[in-house]
């Protein structure tokens, strides 16, 4: 018998702005992803938060992606084909309110999640909706920079609203934003900030960090007021950082990073800004600004469970010197763990670090987990008789899931597990699609190029084989 519970969520996860496409049509607004390049041209604009997305590219891949817009019936009877019992994805909140402002939401793209919807529960899958995934209006960055502006806030309550009212009966499990802490690494689209010259940057990032926490707090009583039957969840871009050494400072080193993501959950899950934030603001200079109301509203409406994605652990040293060694394989910036191996991008390959990262996220919180992102990017190629072997996916996906259940066994509560790009989708960091994370295959090159066809690759089967036996399989090499 597994350990699993009988209820557990197994599935996959997309974002609406990695794999919708159809950024223009039914009345959609831009997104802040759909003014991003691919590839080396995305780097800039992506990652240089003092830089302006004005400029003419020659594509744009979220424009098109795997177009799941006019895919998405046969999408999810693949995912039914696998046994899926839920399916996370994100609402973009563009195509619902186009330029942010509206008063009232796009009815056309309402009518999409509608049929979205209406296939989900054909086949009896739950939804896991993220009502944020670096998905804010383009026109809202453009006119008010984003989330520094506590307008916004507005904004996106109204939006949330907005969707929860009209699919109070169909969905249980909200995530408020993804990867919440991106805005201190990803500040675009984290944020949607755009530094000026010589302003203070962590005071910009950590104030529009302040909207979004005080949105989450907002849209959580929202939920409770529309259905009490909601669950409402946070969503954090974990990974355990490990110090370097046994030398008791690189310990503190670790201690300090590691505090650099949780700040963000122990004010949605705990309700309270930590103490540790005092010494951190008055080193960086910061100084929030809380409306009145904010410390309570912040009180009253923390979340119900604790989300997150995995991919990798990371290094720190105390020693300035180790540090200058800092490899930025995605937006968290790394020492080489010799222990461990590294996929084509550099993240480094870290199974333990799952178990580690779970006990250390439940023991914190003790509040229900549930991973909603793991997976692994890669380089596939299709053999001539059309089969795609991902042996290498199954095995990272095979280690990982066995630590997961390690941890359940530890004592960690566990709601579900849903694979990161069930089907292949734009890379979010690169915007390639060569960076392959998908159980389904798409004829999509990195240029655009392509069929769209679907095809389903060997680890499709191997995880329709977990999922069938709740994990059973994996359990017995426990």
């Amino acid at each position: 018998m597994t350990i699993l519970s009988d209820d557990f969520l197994w599935g996959g996860a997309t974002a609406a702005n990695q794999c919708e496409g159809a950024y223009q049509a039914d009345g959609k607004g831009l997104s802040i992803v759909d003014k991003l390049p691919a590839a080396e041209e995305r780097v800039k604009p992506l990652f240089d938060p003092g830089h302006h997305i004005n400029e003419t590219f020659s594509y744009y891949p979220s424009h098109q992606s795997i177009d799941m817009y006019h895919h998405y019936q046969g999408d999810i009877a693949l995912f039914a084909e696998m046994g899926f019992k839920a399916y996370r994805f994100s609402i973009s909140w563009p195509r619902i309110f186009p330029t942010g402002t509206e008063e009232e939401p796009n009815e056309e793209g309402l009518k999409f999640y509608d049929r979205l919807f209406d296939e989900l529960e054909k086949y009896h899958i739950e939804p896991i909706v993220t009502l944020n995934h670096f998905d804010t209006p383009y026109a809202l960055v453009e006119t008010i920079g984003g989330w520094r502006d506590r307008a916004t806030v507005i904004h996106y309550e109204r939006y949330c609203r907005a969707v929860m009212e009209r699919y109070k009966d169909r969905v249980k499990y909200w995530l408020t934003h993804n990867e919440i802490n991106m805005v201190l690494h990803i500040p675009l689209i984290g944020g949607g900030l755009i530094f000026q010259d010589g302003e203070n940057q962590n005071q910009v990032m950590y104030q529009a960090a302040h909207h979004q926490l005080v949105a989450s707090s907002l849209v959580t009583k929202a939920a409770r007021e529309i259905n009490p039957a909601f669950q409402v969840g946070c969503m954090l871009a974990s990974g355990e950082v490990y110090p370097n050494t046994c030398h008791p400072d690189d310990m503190m080193a670790a201690i300090e990073k590691n505090r650099e993501q949780y700040f963000f959950i122990d004010v949605q899950s705990r309700g309270f800004y930590p103490s540790y934030t005092r010494k951190l603001f008055r080193e960086l200079d910061v100084n929030i600004h809380f409306e009145p109301g904010d410390k309570e509203l912040l009180q009253n409406y923390t979340v119900d469970f604790i989300s997150f994605s995995y991919y990798a652990s990371r290094l720190v040293s105390a020693d300035p010197l180790v540090n200058q060694q800092l490899q930025s394989g995605n937006a968290f910036a790394s020492l080489q763990n010799p222990y461990l191996e590294q996929t084509e991008w550099g993240w480094q390959i870290d199974p333990v670090g799952l178990r580690v990262t779970m006990n250390q996220i439940y023991d914190r919180y003790q509040k229900p987990l549930f991973i909603v992102e793991n997976g692994l990017g890669a380089i596939d190629e299709v053999n001539v008789d059309g089969s795609i072997n991902d042996d290498y996916r199954i095995t990272y996906m095979k280690r990982h899931l066995e630590e997961m259940i390690k941890a359940v066994d530890d004592g960690v509560e566990l709601l579900g597990y849903t694979a990161w790009g069930c089907i292949d989708l734009v890379s979010n960091s690169t915007g390639q699609m060569s960076k392959r994370y998908g159980l389904i295959y798409v004829d999509l090159d990195d240029e655009g190029n392509g069929t769209r066809a679907r095809r389903k690759k060997k680890s499709f089967d191997w995880y329709k084989e977990v999922i069938a036996s709740n994990g059973e399989i994996l359990e017995r090499g426990v």
